[in-house]
């Protein structure tokens, strides 16, 4: 699948999950005037925050899927880091709000009715926001596109936070103790504020270009697996999420004799071994170095027609020296 049709693909699945999301609030809008449940109606003033996610998410990947231009020449998809980062606060704004309302039901008490109506249609919204926060999430996972992943994120957590209405529900019913449903509702309004914090860290780590540790672990290891002697040394790699795009920068040494169409043949080849083991399409941006003396002692070129000092040892890659920014030597 090209990364086009990826993209209209999410779009379209992040459409569904808008119109789906105004289905459900209407939803509970009928259930909260049914039972004049005070966590029902928490629970369907957080639907809103999903409808407008939703709507953020729909906007943030037509964006992204627009093609680089003369003023966006990295393309369009850092859009999906600050949506999401204002998909996360919005969740932690509905947990203080859930709290709030929880608050004001424990201090002023509230009677609720028709309690079985209530619990039969929010059980319902609850099964289908989780199943579509799991197709979005593990569709969000597949085409590394951090909206359809924070939004799964975000209807899961919802889906949690209308179950433990949905208990509150029940325990009223049968216990006619009205102030549960208040507690239950606060303890998931916190829960849903940590949610909203976690995904406003995973987008300002996006926007700030983050170092992705476990990434350049993984290239690292791949790397030293398929390393080739005429590649002495890589350094100053580093990262970049775009949308569902990497771009990749590195310093690749290698002999200083070499003809540039052979210098240019090596970093081709290190292209294609990172391209076709990747998950995700890759744009490159490397620097060709030239080998200096100190580079002879970690160099595995032993039949070196211009060797100056004796081979040491290897040095083998790994997430913190490919990432430094001065060549390798020994002392690493």
């Amino acid at each position: 699948m090209t990364e086009n049709n990826s993209a209209n693909n999410n779009f379209t699945f992040q459409r569904w999950v808008a119109i789906i999301g105004i289905v459900l609030f209407i939803a509970k809008l009928i259930a909260w005037h049914l039972t004049n449940s005070d966590a029902v109606f928490s629970d369907a003033m957080e639907s809103i925050v999903n409808i407008i996610a939703a709507f953020m998410g729909l906007y943030a990947l037509y964006l992204a899927a627009k093609p680089k231009d003369r003023e966006h020449p990295y393309g369009h998809g850092k859009v999906e880091f600050v949506t999401s980062g204002i998909e996360g606060a919005l969740i932690i704004f509905a947990g203080v709000i859930i709290i709030v309302q929880s608050v004001d039901s424990l201090l002023h008490g509230n009677i609720p009715k028709k309690l079985d109506w209530g619990i039969v249609i929010i059980a319902v919204t609850a099964a289908i926001n989780y199943l579509l926060g799991y197709i979005s999430y593990q569709k969000g996972i597949k085409e590394n596109s951090l909206v359809l992943q924070s939004s799964g994120k975000h209807l899961q957590s919802d889906t949690l936070t209308t179950l433990g209405v949905v208990v509150s529900l029940v325990l009223v019913y049968f216990t006619k103790i009205y102030w549960i449903d208040a507690a239950v509702a606060m303890i998931f309004g916190g829960y849903i504020i940590f949610v909203g914090y976690k995904i406003i860290r995973k987008a300002l780590s996006g926007i700030m270009d983050e170092a992705d540790l476990g990434m350049l672990s993984r290239l690292a290891t791949f790397l030293n697996e398929n390393r080739k002697p005429e590649w002495i040394d890589l350094h100053n790699m580093r990262i970049q999420q775009h949308g569902s795009g990497l771009h990749i920068d590195a310093h690749l040494t290698i002999p200083w004799y070499f003809k540039l169409r052979k210098a240019h043949e090596e970093m081709e080849e290190m292209y294609r071994l990172i391209g076709e083991n990747t998950d995700r399409t890759v744009e490159f941006n490397f620097h060709l170095d030239d080998c200096k003396p100190t580079s002879c002692e970690i160099c595995q070129i032993f039949d070196c027609p211009v060797r100056e000092r004796p081979f040491v040892k290897k040095i083998l890659w790994n997430e913190k020296n490919i990432s430094q920014p001065n060549k390798q030597d020994v002392n690493n």
